[in-house]
């Protein structure tokens, strides 16, 4: 029965609970980032002198929408968020291991079967090291993006997410490197190399890209208002 229906007969309307179409929208492209950073992390990409493993991409997006979620809906929002983005993480990874486990058809060229066995297979340890790293890393770009717009009012978007990036990509890089290969080789190169292509990345890719994102949910919102 329509709500209008519903007044006619002069019956209660039922609250229905709506979801903002920009949180709506930015909810789904969560969701398939954090999916396909851990695959796109299997290739090395070259940008100039700095080396990086492509995941950062998706990774920087996951910043990007996070932060831009903060700026629309709060804090509590944007955190819950980054919460929900646990469930597909996690099942992605629970569902990559069933796969890998399950025998191959015969009829699977061996070498498609080689490099998909090397594309989604991981240890635990880079298994860990990447869960640890997406959530401690998110849940304190948000926090830091929303601290310094207490302090600091609507103003300077691009400032503080720029800072908040870069801080949140170090901490992301110490988690996930020091877990995923301490002790297996001397990881001081790489966390320094890792260190300074991302914070150049989140310094020049994120406060644009969360103007864009920004900009994009206002118009989504006000288009279905």
């Amino acid at each position: 029965m329509t709500s209008e229906v519903q007044a006619a007969a002069g019956e209660p309307q039922s609250a229905v609970p709506t979801i903002p179409a920009s949180l709506f929208a930015f909810s789904i492209f969560y969701g398939g980032m954090v999916c396909i950073a851990g695959v796109l992390g299997n290739k090395q990409v070259a940008l100039g002198p700095l080396a990086v493993e492509a995941g950062i991409f998706a990774f920087l997006l996951l910043v990007v929408t996070s932060s831009s979620v903060a700026e629309l809906h709060g804090r509590t929002t944007a955190n819950r968020l980054v919460m929900i983005g646990f469930v597909p993480l996690l099942v992605s990874l629970a569902l990559s291991i069933l796969v890998l486990a399950v025998p191959a058809s015969p009829d699977m060229a061996p070498d498609r079967l080689a490099a998909f066995n090397t594309i989604m297979g991981g240890t635990p340890r880079i298994w860990l090291g990447g869960i640890l790293a997406y959530g401690i890393s998110t849940f304190l770009n948000v926090t830091i993006f929303t601290r310094l717009k207490a302090r600091e009012g609507a103003k300077l978007l691009w400032l503080r997410a720029g800072i908040a990036s870069v801080l949140s990509q170090i901490i992301d890089t110490l988690i996930f490197i020091s877990v995923a290969f301490y002790g297996v080789f001397p990881i001081a190169g790489l966390l320094l190399g890792q260190m300074l292509a991302k914070v150049v990345l989140s310094a020049v890719l994120v406060p644009p890209a969360v103007y864009l994102f920004v900009a994009l949910g206002r118009k989504l919102d006000q288009t279905a208002a």
